[in-house]
């Protein structure tokens, strides 16, 4: 990873409350620890924790093995405090539950800002199609990790 093509892209930044973002992130090394199912529950966690605490309203997500995409409307905190703080949450979570130490996730993440007239909806359907297109399971309703407000 070009790490200084990272910070550029984070330094341009914007978080406007209220706008909806789609977000990924990777595992470090892209480890498949979220295959396991109480690594990635605790991941989930930390989607309710940030809703209950007003900084972002979840829309869609998925868990997938060694990533998530998570669509949300952005509230009370910008992308970088929203990120840190799922992050370093479940990373916390996880090395406990899974006695492991060390880092967890990869430096940065990804997001893209959307508009209100782009197709919400089938954004999410796509996001929450990840784990049929990458073979994990047969049918959707088999793969426990993924939500969305209108499904």
């Amino acid at each position: 990873m070009d790490l200084s093509h990272s910070k550029a892209l984070r330094r341009g930044r914007f978080s406007e409350p209220g706008r909806l973002y789609l977000l990924t992130t990777v595992i470090q090394d892209r480890a498949p620890l979220l295959s396991h199912f109480q690594s990635a529950r605790l991941v989930v966690d930390q989607f309710r924790r940030a809703q209950y605490e007003h900084s972002a309203r979840s829309l869609a997500w998925v868990i997938m093995p060694d990533h998530f995409h998570w669509l949300v409307e952005l509230q009370d905190v910008t992308l970088k405090t929203l990120m840190r703080r799922v992050k370093s949450q479940s990373a916390r979570s996880i090395n406990r539950a899974r006695n492991r130490t060390g880092k967890l996730w990869q430096q940065g993440f990804h997001d893209r800002a959307l508009r209100r007239e782009d197709d919400i909806q089938t954004l999410a359907r796509y996001i929450v199609m990840n784990p049929l297109r990458a073979g994990l399971v047969k049918r959707l309703g088999d793969y426990p990790h993924w939500d969305a407000v209108w499904l």
